[in-house]
């Protein structure tokens, strides 16, 4: 792969549930080492592509390219082994498990164990509050603490990319504040973000660059300065 290369290039993607059609041709890239926002108002088919992307949905039609090659027939293991991770929508922890198991859960995987260890403790350093809570089960935790320990546990299986499903749903403005402060942290270790958000002013607050997607097309894109700063954002989006 170039300096040229995007890591990750969705051309002309189409994909639906059964006969009903979402996403219409659908093109977004995202380079290495920045942190890429997808926004749009609920049922724009936002996690949709995060589904198609995990390939836990069939393209029906179009590419998915990962460092240029071509992963579209890839199963989701396949694609999870070259270093895409998803972090989900609801965060979907194991309730009764704690939060370190929750943790080693995400490198279940991986063999290089030392290294398992060591990323184990840069989690409780990255975020503090799971180092005091590492023993309590995460389905005791606050919502802000279990969307820490979601994003952790994805840390943990050594993604290339990151996808975030709706990071601040629910939380309170000061925990997505954090969040944000966070996701910077992870975009300087070389982690690539893909951040799905309904919250536009959070989303283009934490990125670099973004699309807007309506109805399953992308609408605008670009500089995500420029863009909270776009009449057409701030009307739709911002309230403005």
């Amino acid at each position: 792969m170039t300096a040229a290369t995007p890591l990750l290039q969705v051309d002309q993607v189409n994909a639906g549930y059964g006969l009903m059609p979402v996403l219409h041709a659908l093109s977004i890239e995202v380079r290495p080492a920045e942190i890429v926002a997808l926004v749009g108002s609920n049922g724009a088919g936002k996690t949709t592509l995060l589904r198609v992307l995990s390939r836990l949905l069939p393209c029906r039609g179009g590419r998915i390219l990962w460092e240029g090659r071509d992963i579209t027939p890839c199963t989701p293991d396949q694609v999870f082994s070259q270093g895409l991770v998803q972090v989900p929508e609801g965060r979907q922890l194991f309730d009764r498990m704690s939060v370190q198991d929750n943790l080693l859960m995400g490198a279940y995987r991986r063999r290089d164990k030392p290294q398992v260890r060591r990323d184990l403790e840069r989690m409780y350093t990255l975020f503090p509050r799971l180092g005091e809570r590492r023993g309590q089960l995460a389905g005791s935790m606050s919502g802000g603490e279990q969307q820490m320990c979601a994003m952790a546990r994805a840390l943990m299986a050594a993604p290339r990319l990151m996808m975030i499903d709706e990071m601040s749903l629910g939380l309170a403005p000061v925990v997505v504040q954090q969040l944000v402060e966070v996701l910077a942290d992870i975009r300087a270790q070389g982690v690539t973000v893909l951040l799905v958000e309904q919250d536009v002013q959070v989303a283009l607050g934490a990125a670099d660059r973004a699309y807007v997607i309506e109805n399953g097309r992308v609408t605008l894109s670009g500089e995500a300065r420029q863009l909270i700063d776009d009449p057409a954002v701030q009307q739709a989006y911002l309230g403005v």
